[in-house]
């Protein structure tokens, strides 16, 4: 499932090359035909992400909900600003698949540049234009004779404008809200370090797990206890705070909750700018390269079961949580 790096890449995707411009909007699956035909025509005019839920606003107080879920992603085509990472999953925005990126250069450092030298956290993309392959198996310079392209798969929804076409498909919510509608959803998430990065969203969520029973690897995963934060992240943030994942949230030390906050924070960052879900600090840029095109190499515990512990030399275990697989040291994480 898309964590909050994604999500909120992709919005900033929508904030360089659709807001501000007149959107036409389709269903070429049909599923989302009453929906696009209330948002056909309309300027896009703001793109938030709130943990892993996605809102276009457009002309009209008009406002798209999207959440990924499990299998959702957003394909881009045309003159599309982009960055490496973006260029290494051929357009597509969405999926967690892991999917490493390619560095160029011979000095990667620790964020995502490209041949230009531009940080992707500032200007992502830029100054670089290119067009992107719609998937895997068309082959570079096939299928843009004409624009737009033709959907491919089941596309729910197509938004399009005279340069840019995104595709979504498979997504577990698509609908349009009404601004009321919108801010009902939002209350009901926990906060998101990159809408709220001050003292009172910190407090907010440690008061919220110090207050449950509930294990802290479930709380966690909880999106009204904090947004954006999923399955990979969840294993990495608590290997990194060395904290068992069973203990209820009540008997974490509350300087432990506000690390993982803290810790939390500073990830997203990371994800934000580099397009992977980097959790090992301190890599010399050979290793950098190495973690950003391989995920074995740039994570501590997740999908490492049965593998040594990188600190302690103990095997990694996994077991099931919540319905979820959870990756965790039983001597680290004592």
């Amino acid at each position: 499932m898309p964590e909050g790096h994604s999500v909120h890449r992709i919005t900033r995707q929508f904030e360089r090359n659709f807001v501000g411009h007149v959107v036409h909007a389709s269903s070429p699956q049909g599923r989302f035909a009453q929906g696009a035909a209330e948002l056909d025509g309309r300027r896009m005019t703001d793109a938030r992400a709130v943990g892993k839920q996605m809102f276009l606003g457009f002309e009209g107080d008009r406002w798209l909900r999207v959440h990924l879920g499990m299998y959702g992603a957003w394909d881009f085509a045309g003159d599309i600003l982009m960055d490496a990472t973006i260029a290494s999953a051929n357009g597509r925005m969405g999926q967690t698949n892991q999917r490493g990126t390619f560095l160029e250069g011979p000095n990667p450092d620790a964020v995502v540049f490209d041949t230009a030298g531009e940080n992707s956290l500032t200007s992502i993309g830029a100054p670089r234009r290119k067009r992107l392959r719609m998937s895997e198996s068309e082959k570079e310079g096939n299928g843009f004779d004409t624009f737009p392209p033709e959907p491919v798969g089941q596309v729910r929804v197509r938004l399009l404008t005279d340069t840019i076409c995104a595709d979504l498909r498979g997504p577990t919510a698509c609908e349009v809200l009404d601004p009321a509608q919108v801010e009902s959803v939002v209350a009901k998430l926990g906060p998101d370090p990159l809408i709220d990065g001050g003292p009172g969203a910190e407090q907010r969520f440690t008061a919220a797990v110090r207050k449950k029973a509930t294990p802290i690897g479930l709380l966690l995963m909880d999106q009204n206890v904090v947004a954006g934060i999923g399955n990979v992240y969840r294993a990495e943030l608590l290997y990194r705070a060395r904290q068992n994942p069973h203990t209820p949230g009540r008997q974490v030390p509350e300087e432990h909750v506000r690390h993982l906050w803290q810790d939390w924070a500073k990830l997203l960052r990371i994800g934000v700018e580099t397009g992977q879900m980097m959790t090992m600090d301190d890599l010399d840029p050979d290793a950098w390269r190495a973690a950003m095109a391989n995920r074995d190499d740039r994570h501590w515990v997740y999908k490492r079961e049965g593998l040594p512990c990188r600190v302690c030399g103990t095997n990694i275990v996994v077991e099931v949580v919540g319905g979820r697989k959870l990756y965790w040291c039983p001597y680290c994480q004592a």
